[in-house]
């Protein structure tokens, strides 16, 4: 490792570098971006989660000040706009494929960027109003006169895929996949022989992403050369590009997207949305550029939404308590429209967790409601399975009379079978199980607690305790690109496709940089963002940016190294076995005769003595496709104290020991971890996105009705990170994004089941708000 490196390359906690910049006001996010003669966009949007459209008068709105045009579903087909081209299945080879259990095809109906005949959702575009000023356009949409003939709605995946549903949408059924995945006959097989069992039905709510910043977009098109420009902040540039083509008919090569700051994602921002195809649609109808800015109040009703799982599961155990089996059913929730199976895909595959369970078979479903769609959320579906599996366990204990640790212990995967292939085929790569437990049980002072729950005791108060294990899967877009360039002005560029959305990329891949070329930090300067330089990119979703950047990153670097070794070789005059670099210089063994590699880049930009190969940009490209997943894992320990007088919930303890292979930065990893535990007890305590069963109306559309934690919530948390190098990655990285909301659900719920547990309460629903606790303790007395 280079002088650079030991002070600021991988392992080092290096402060963010683009902290300054964003705190001083310098960010750069998507309503920031303006141009000459633009108008303003405003939607009209549907009140009602299901309707007929019968007619829209625009006539009023048409002739209002300032309005340079109104636009409906009839103008989208009568132009020729097509739906929009989600990449519903996971593209990554590593994932689990979950075919219809009858041969047919997934029923996948298609997603125009606004309706026509029908609404499916409260919040679904029916017109949109393009005005000189903000202020007008908004006036103007309120003279939209639309009849609608109000339709039966649905907004439960439990009540869509009964047989008596009313339909969802008037051209098709409710069911979008029905797969029947595992060995039924031996798994039936398990759970006859079987001496314990546990089970449960549960629902994991729905929740609103709320990412810090609102979305926004702006349009332009270029008549003379027929390009369009779409800056707008998403989970990637490429996808939102490649989804504008495929919306307008036009070819790729006349797209492009821009972004800058993105201020929060998580998943839910990370698709192509319907306002990003109207405004490029609008700028090309009006002749100038379109923004549009979403409200708050809007965004609750127009942004894709998260999780909702409906799931019931059984696990079998012997009279040791070793684990035989697992079964139930799942229905994924997925809104109006299927935009994602990713979040049932990517729960169902590892839903034993990181137990050894011999047999599964689960039913996984994908169902349709009038509410608004739902994709991958901060660790995509792995919080719901996480939750059946640890709650599974804690309940067998109870049945059993075993211990919860102990029946864990008996379970875990050992190190010795690494690597393991679970019951679905998914290929864990490596961990060390027991010891995260261990760890993590002793750094909360697990034994130390019964002390501390009679104290609690002595004040009033319940205490409990939980424990979660969990594994998160990493894949996502498999392919990555990176091109590098060291300039003799004493830069390093790298264009590359993965975007930051606040975690942290400037300053962790500079570090990875400094790690390859051992450079300073300083001279690292990324482009990522624009379609117009980044030929290729994935984006960030799925703990996929760091870990197939560092992989395209450090292919590049060393063909720049070798590269370089040659370049020396003929400036120095030396030959290239005597060479060595080290600290960003090729030094002569046994010699002080060196070159930086500035100097380097200089010499094969100047010099006409090199040979042609040699001459010109020092530079090198990487892009590749990794067919391998990662699986992060952990343990987590939560304490909790409820007042009963009021049900009210304190988190009063939270200890986490995750294993993220090899860390860049541990300060930036903690981050993560802390950030992610709040995310994930925010939805077990407080959050969901509350629907009127009736109506479908959303009754938590604001931050008056939609509760989020807050940090006077919660205590400082004690977080430790296992470093078990991933063997499916050359620097041994595995993604810290996601787990400190996998097990938070799990640990969140056991800890209060057990609080909870001298009044004979076995589960608590979530969220686990006081009234619900209030009334739960009530209810058994």
């Amino acid at each position: 490792m280079s002088t650079t490196a030991n002070a600021t390359g991988i392992g080092r906690s290096v402060r963010r570098r683009e902290d300054l910049r964003l705190l001083a006001g310098k960010g750069r996010y998507s309503d920031d971006m303006n141009l000459p003669g633009q108008a303003y966009a405003v939607m009209v949007r549907s009140p009602h989660a299901h309707a007929r459209i019968i007619a829209i008068d625009t006539a009023a709105a048409k002739r209002a000040p300032g309005v340079l045009a109104v636009l409906t579903g009839a103008d989208m087909l009568s132009e020729g706009l097509k739906p929009i081209p989600h990449a519903v299945w996971s593209r990554h080879p590593a994932e689990l494929f979950l075919p219809n259990s009858d041969g047919s095809q997934a029923f996948i109906p298609p997603h125009h960027i606004m309706a026509v005949d029908e609404v499916r959702h409260v919040g679904e575009i029916v017109a949109s109003v393009i005005a000189t000023t903000l202020a007008a356009a908004k006036d103007a949409a309120e003279e939209v006169q639309v009849e609608y003939h109000v339709l039966p709605a649905i907004t439960r995946a439990l009540a869509s895929v009964a047989a008596d549903a009313p339909p969802v949408r008037g051209d098709g059924g409710n069911v979008c996949i029905d797969s029947l995945v595992g060995e039924a006959a031996a798994t039936e097989a398990a759970f006859a022989r079987a001496a314990h069992t546990a089970s449960i039905t549960t629902w994991i709510p729905r929740v609103a992403g709320v990412p810090m910043e609102p979305r926004a977009a702006l349009g332009e098109y270029d008549p003379a050369s027929g390009h369009y420009t779409l800056h707008a902040g998403a989970g990637g540039a490429h996808q939102p590009k490649q989804h504008l083509a495929g919306v307008l008919g036009a070819d790729e090569s006349k797209v492009r997207v821009v972004m800058h700051d993105v201020g929060g994602n998580f998943g839910t921002r990370g698709a192509f949305n319907p306002e990003f195809a109207h405004v490029a649609w609008a700028a090309r109808r009006v002749g100038r550029p379109v923004k549009w800015t979403c409200l708050r109040s809007e965004a609750f009703v127009c942004d894709y939404q998260a999780r909702d799982l409906e799931a019931t599961a059984e696990l079998a155990l012997d009279a040791e308590g070793r684990f035989l089996g697992m079964r139930g059913s799942v229905i994924s929730n997925v809104g109006a429209y299927p935009i994602s199976f990713g979040p049932i895909q990517k729960g169902v595959e590892i839903i034993s967790s990181i137990y050894d369970v011999p047999s599964v078979c689960f039913r996984a479903r994908a169902a349709m409601t009038n509410t608004p769609p739902t994709r991958p959320y901060r660790s995509s579906g792995r919080p719901e399975v996480m939750y059946v599996m640890e709650r599974l366990i804690d309940i067998a204990a109870r049945n059993s009379g075993l211990d919860r640790i102990e029946l864990r212990r008996r379970n875990l995967v050992p190190e010795s079978a690494m690597p393991y292939r679970n019951p679905f085929g998914m290929l864990y790569d490596s961990g060390a199980y027991h010891k995260a437990m261990e760890r993590a049980l002793e750094l909360a002072d697990w034994n130390g607690f019964p002390a501390r729950r009679a104290e609690a005791k002595s004040r009033g108060r319940c205490r409990g305790i939980g424990v979660a294990n969990y594994l998160d899967t990493a894949t996502g877009v498999p392919r990555e690109r990176a091109e590098v360039t060291v300039m003799p002005e004493g830069i390093v560029e790298i264009v590359i496709g993965t975007v930051s959305q606040g975690q942290g990329h400037d300053t962790s891949f500079a570090q990875l940089m400094t790690e390859f070329l051992g450079v300073p930090m300083e001279t690292v300067r990324f482009v990522t963002g624009d379609t117009a330089r980044v030929k290729f990119g994935g984006g960030a979703h799925s703990g996929r940016a760091l870990r197939l950047g560092s992989i395209v990153m450090h292919n590049a670097s060393g063909e720049i190294i070798e590269k370089g070794l040659r370049i020396a070789s003929h400036v120095l005059e030396a030959d290239m076995a005597d060479l060595a670099f080290a600290d960003g210089r090729f030094t002569v063994a046994g010699t002080d005769r060196s070159i930086h590699l500035f100097e380097i880049a200089k010499a094969a930009a100047t010099r006409n003595d090199l040979p042609d190969d040699l001459r010109g940009k020092l530079d090198a490209t990487s892009d590749e496709t990794v067919g391998e997943a990662s699986f992060p894992y952990g343990c987590h320990v939560c304490e909790v104290e409820i007042d009963p007088d009021t049900g009210t919930v304190h988190v009063v303890r939270h200890t986490a020991v995750d294993d993220v292979g090899r860390a860049v930065n541990p300060m930036i990893v903690h981050g993560q971890v802390h950030g992610g535990i709040v995310q994930g007890l925010g939805q077990a305590l407080c959050e969901q996105a509350f629907f009127e069963p009736e109506s479908g109306q959303l009754l938590a559309g604001s931050f008056m009705d939609y509760t989020m934690p807050r940090a006077d919530m919660f205590p400082f948390f004690d977080a430790e990170m296992s470093e078990v190098p991933s063997t499916t990655h050359p620097l041994g990285i595995r993604p810290a994004g996601e787990g400190g909301t996998t097990p938070a659900l799990a640990v969140l719920v056991n800890a209060v089941v057990d609080a909870l547990s001298e009044y004979g309460l076995e589960h608590v629903e979530m969220p686990v708000t006081a009234e619900r606790v209030w009334q739960a303790i009530h209810q058994q007395h």
